[in-house]
């Protein structure tokens, strides 16, 4: 995992190893079900607040998000 993902402000692409791109897929989905879930092992309002980086939260964009970025993933494995 460390190592394998080069990001840089002045780069257009993000180069992924396979491996982590595919368990990153997986916890995309993952956090996109605990965002849409009922219940006590749903993710709180207060850890959704965190994961909008201080922007409103928006459990619902940020679900969609989480999908949508997991299934782009998975179409370039």
């Amino acid at each position: 995992m460390p190592g394998s993902l080069t990001i840089g402000h002045h780069e257009a692409a993000v180069v992924l190893e396979h491996a982590d791109a595919k368990r990153l897929a997986t916890v995309l989905e993952e956090l996109a079900y605990l965002l849409e879930i009922p219940g006590p092992n749903r993710i709180n309002d207060a850890q959704v607040g965190v994961l909008c980086e201080g922007r409103a939260p928006d459990r619902a964009e940020l679900s969609h998000w989480s999908r949508a970025l997991a299934a782009e993933l998975k179409g370039r494995l």
